[in-house]
């Protein structure tokens, strides 16, 4: 079964196009790598919890929307040896002009239990 990188990012309203500019650009170099599928989605039905949600996750700012992002790949093992080569290719590296708090970006990989496109 398939690998899934994770990602929940509180990008600022007014940085939205920055974030899709800089989003297609990584999108190509994780294809390169071996990535399937590469999703970035905007939050724009996200209600709030009494304990947590996605906005307290992050640590949302009122001007803020939420970025909900993922990376398939075929397995683990492929996720593990891209990851290396992306962290180090020159295109990957933050520039000053950040789209987004990095310090409150959070993620994670995840193994597949279900998929409907999975046999």
């Amino acid at each position: 079964m398939s690998y899934i990188d994770g990602f929940v990012i509180p990008v600022p309203l007014g940085k939205k196009q920055a974030y899709i500019d800089m989003a297609k650009k990584a999108q190509k170099v994780y294809l390169e790598y071996g990535a399937l599928r590469v999703v970035e989605s905007w939050g724009d039905d996200l209600p709030k919890g009494k304990v947590n949600d996605f906005h307290t996750a992050v640590i949302a700012e009122a001007n803020e929307r939420i970025i909900f992002s993922w990376v398939e790949w075929p397995d683990k093992l492929t996720r593990d040896a891209a990851n290396q080569k992306i962290m180090a290719d020159p295109r990957m590296q933050p520039g000053p002009d950040l789209p987004f708090s990095g310090a409150r970006v959070i993620y994670g990989g995840f193994s597949t239990l279900l998929d409907s496109n999975e046999k």
